[in-house]
């Protein structure tokens, strides 16, 4: 019988019934290359390690669930409940070394019993894989960036408070200060404090801790920091220049009205290109013992700020202009200084990456030290994500004058679409365990590139 062209139409777009049976399925079989890099990195006996002072008191142990962490986050999940969607995977249950996922009560509980000394252990495990990347290229010279990020609680949680938010006004938080790595956009270090302190709250001190950091690992590499203008201020100064490090920091020259008058005063202009024009000159505050460089820096802008201007503060607003002032003890020409400095804006998107694609911004339990082990594993799957594709690839290029990175990263949300989302099928013929994968040429490519570069590179 002849069928009709919808009937055919029909039979071929057929839904097929569906059945839930395959417990040998994974959607997650792309975590094998995390597996491969975290094997090589050793990574499940270095976060043992980190908690081997603390007796276990439940049927899992705390390096397990802080590899359980990494996992979540590095698959894109968000609150805790949601490993109920990934719990049953085979390969995650491959990579974890578990036979059964813990349910998110025990994780929630073995998250509470965390110590100081544990989150101090796992800093220092993420210092020593970044500065041991560094290490293994050769890197002579390495620009730190300073700032804090607000995390929003949205409820109480231990050691929040209520400060400055500009996004979430009102709202509970903290306010860790974070320490990246321009040439590699990673984050070196953090340091966890309350959300209603200031941006230079304990700043002097974790600057200082920073830089030993990288000179106790990288003995006569250059260090250079470039900081805001919360940052401003005779010891923070004093001491950058005291341990010879090269630095740039922004100056709010609203407050000192000498600044502002020699910007008034100022007819000629220096001009780098169609917007950037600058002019230079030697200054301290009073209170200071040390004059410094000053770098003045004005800004053509099209569109104006919304509301009025401030003439109390500074009357050249509104001549459409944007004016910075930096201070430094760089020796290079105004040109690249003014390059350098503006290159502090990429810390901005690491935050950015960090809050949207790596859940930093969520807080999943009540405790302190369990909020500072979730960020901790936040930060160690950027730095790994980042990690894996500096030890697989060569660098794209050269040191700039804004100190770029060395590699065209690719964001954590690309490598899960590209990688780790991929469908396979665990088999074990003849005894010999296999993962079958997609016949995709694309796929083929990428997942024998990653593992025979990191078995060589072993």
């Amino acid at each position: 019988m002849k069928l009709s062209k919808a009937h055919f139409h029909s039979r071929v777009h057929k839904m097929p019934e569906l059945c839930f049976e395959d417990q040998r399925l994974s959607s997650f079989s792309g975590l094998i290359i995390l597996q491969a890099f975290f094997t090589r990195l050793d990574l499940k006996l270095r976060l043992k390690k980190c908690f081997e002072h603390i007796p276990r008191s439940s049927s899992i142990g705390i390096h397990t669930v802080a590899l359980i962490l990494i996992i979540h986050i590095t698959l894109g999940f968000r609150r805790l409940r949601e490993m109920d969607r990934y719990k049953d995977d085979p390969i995650v249950l491959r990579v974890l070394g578990l036979r059964r996922f813990p349910d998110v009560a025990t994780v929630s509980r073995t998250m509470a019993i965390v110590d100081e000394h544990s989150i101090e252990e796992i800093r220092a495990l993420n210092r020593q894989l970044i500065l041991g990347w560094l290490g293994k290229i050769g890197i002579t010279r390495i620009t730190l960036d300073f700032d804090g990020s607000v995390q929003s609680t949205g409820r109480y949680a231990e050691g929040t408070a209520v400060g400055f938010n500009k996004k979430k006004k009102g709202q509970r938080s903290y306010y860790p200060l974070f320490c990246t790595i321009a040439q590699t956009s990673q984050i070196l270090d953090f340091h966890h404090r309350p959300g209603n302190v200031h941006d230079s709250r304990d700043a002097e001190q974790f600057i200082l801790y920073c830089i030993g950091s990288v000179r106790q690992a990288l003995s006569g590499v250059t260090i250079e920091a470039r900081l805001d203008s919360a940052f401003f201020s005779d010891k923070i100064v004093s001491l950058l220049h005291a341990e010879g490090v090269k630095f740039s920091i922004s100056v709010p020259f609203e407050r000192f009205p000498e600044l502002k008058g020699k910007i008034e005063s100022r007819k000629r202009w220096n001009r780098v290109d169609g917007r950037w024009s600058f002019f230079q000159e030697d200054w301290s505050p009073k209170c200071w013992n040390k004059d410094f460089r000053f770098l003045f820096m004005r800004q053509q802008v099209k569109v104006q700020n919304k509301g009025p201007v401030q003439f109390e503060l500074f009357i050249p607003q509104q001549y459409g202009n944007d004016f910075k002032v930096v201070v430094t003890n760089k020796t290079v020409s105004s040109r690249t200084l003014l390059k350098f400095h503006n290159g502090r804006g990429s810390q901005e998107n690491i935050f950015g990456e960090l809050k949207t694609q790596n859940q930093m911004d969520y807080i999943p339990v009540r405790t302190l030290l369990g909020n500072q082990l979730y960020l901790c594993s936040t930060v160690l799957v950027h730095n790994l994500i980042r990690g894996l594709q500096m030890v697989t690839r060569k660098p794209n290029r050269r040191t700039t004058e804004k100190r770029s990175p060395l590699w065209v990263f690719q964001e954590s949300d690309m490598i899960r679409r590209h990688i780790i989302y991929r469908a396979g099928r665990l088999t074990k013929p003849q005894g010999k365990l296999k993962l079958a994968m997609s016949g995709n040429e694309a796929t083929e490519k990428t997942f024998r590139y990653y593992l025979n570069t990191l078995k060589s590179c072993a």
